[in-house]
C-alpha cells in the first residue's frame, strides 16, 4: 500500500505540473481549428501534385482532425496519395503538447517537428512525382481529375446550436489528456516498480534494431493513447528517440480508422496502412543508423 501511495502522489504532482502548458496548447489549437478551418482545408484541397508541402506543414499542428479530414478528400478523389500521407506522417496527435508542457524537452520537440515535416514532404513527393508512373491507378487512388464534393468543416457547438467559446473545448481537451497521462503514469510507475526499472528498461534496450518497428505498429493504433503511450515511455528512458519518431510518423490519430470508413477500397486502405507503417519504421531505423555512424 505505500508503494501505491508514493507512486500515486508522484504520478498526480508530475502530471499536475503540467496543466497550464497544455490548456494554453490546446487553447491555440482551438483558435486556429476555430477562426482558420475553411481556409485550412482549402489549402490542403487546392495543393494538387505538390500538395504534400502544404499537408506536411498543416499536420504538424498537434490536432487528429487534420489527418481526418485528409482522409475524407483522399476518399472523395480530392487530394492524392502523396498529401494523404504527408498528413499522416507529420501528424503527431497529442505528442507535441505533452512535450510542450516539459521545456526541458522543447529542443527535442524542434527537432521531431523538423524530422517529421521534411520526411513527410519528401515521401509525398516521391510519391506524386517518381512513383505515379509506377504505382496502378486502382492503388493509388485519390486525386484521378475529378473529384466529388465533400465538407469536413465542423464546428464546436453548445446544447443550443451556438458556437461555444474555444476555452470550454481547450478545458475539455486538457482535462481528457491530463487523465490519460495521469493514469499511464500511475500503471507505469507500478510496473517499473514492481518489475524493477532495470530490468523493463533492459527488456526495451533488447529489441535494438527492431524498436523502431516494433514501435512504429504502436502508432497505427487509431486513438491519442497511442502518441501518449509512445512519448511516456520516451521521457520515462525506455525508448529512444529515433522510436519515438518512428511512432509518431504512423500516429495519424483517428486519419486511418476515418480512411477505413470513407473510403470504399480496401485494398488502397491495406496498402496505405501497410506504407505508414513502413515508411514509420524506415525513418527510425534510418536515424539509429545514423547515429550509430556518427554518434
Amino acid at each position: 500500500m505505500e508503494l501505491f501511495l508514493d507512486v500515486l502522489g508522484e504520478s498526480l504532482v508530475d502530471t499536475a505540473k503540467m496543466l497550464p502548458f497544455l490548456f494554453l496548447a490546446y487553447l491555440f489549437i482551438e483558435y486556429v481549428e476555430n477562426r482558420h478551418g475553411e481556409r485550412i482545408e482549402a489549402i490542403l484541397a487546392g495543393g494538387g501534385r505538390w500538395g504534400s508541402v502544404p499537408a506536411a506543414l498543416l499536420g504538424c499542428v498537434p490536432q487528429c482532425g487534420f489527418s481526418a479530414i485528409a482522409s475524407n478528400f483522399y476518399a472523395s478523389r480530392v487530394i492524392s496519395l502523396g498529401t494523404l500521407m504527408a498528413v499522416f506522417l507529420a501528424t503527431s496527435d497529442e505528442a507535441v503538447p505533452l512535450l510542450v508542457s516539459m521545456p526541458a524537452y522543447w529542443d527535442k520537440l524542434v527537432l521531431l517537428m523538423v524530422i517529421k515535416v521534411v520526411y513527410a514532404i519528401a515521401v509525398g513527393l516521391v510519391l506524386d512525382f517518381v512513383l505515379r508512373g509506377i504505382l496502378p491507378r486502382s492503388l493509388r487512388g485519390g486525386y484521378t481529375g475529378s473529384a466529388d464534393e465533400i465538407d469536413c468543416h465542423e464546428e464546436h457547438s453548445d446544447e443550443e446550436g451556438k458556437p461555444a467559446p474555444i476555452w470550454k473545448a481547450a478545458l475539455r481537451h486538457t482535462l481528457e489528456i491530463f487523465v490519460f497521462i495521469f493514469v499511464f503514469s500511475l500503471v507505469f510507475g507500478l510496473i517499473v516498480e514492481g518489475v524493477g526499472e532495470d530490468v523493463f528498461a533492459d527488456a526495451l534496450g533488447r529489441m535494438g534494431f527492431f524498436q523502431p518497428v516494433v514501435a512504429a505498429l504502436v502508432g497505427l493504433i487509431p486513438n491519442c493513447a497511442a502518441s501518449v503511450l509512445l512519448t511516456q515511455l520516451y521521457v520515462e528512458g525506455a525508448l529512444r528517440f529515433s522510436s519515438l519518431v518512428a511512432g509518431l510518423c504512423t500516429g495519424a490519430g483517428v486519419g486511418l480508422a476515418v480512411l477505413w470508413r470513407a473510403n470504399p477500397s480496401w485494398k488502397q486502405n491495406l496498402f496505405i496502412t501497410g506504407l505508414t507503417w513502413a515508411a514509420g519504421a524506415a525513418v527510425g531505423v534510418g536515424i539509429q543508423i545514423v547515429v550509430a555512424i556518427f554518434g
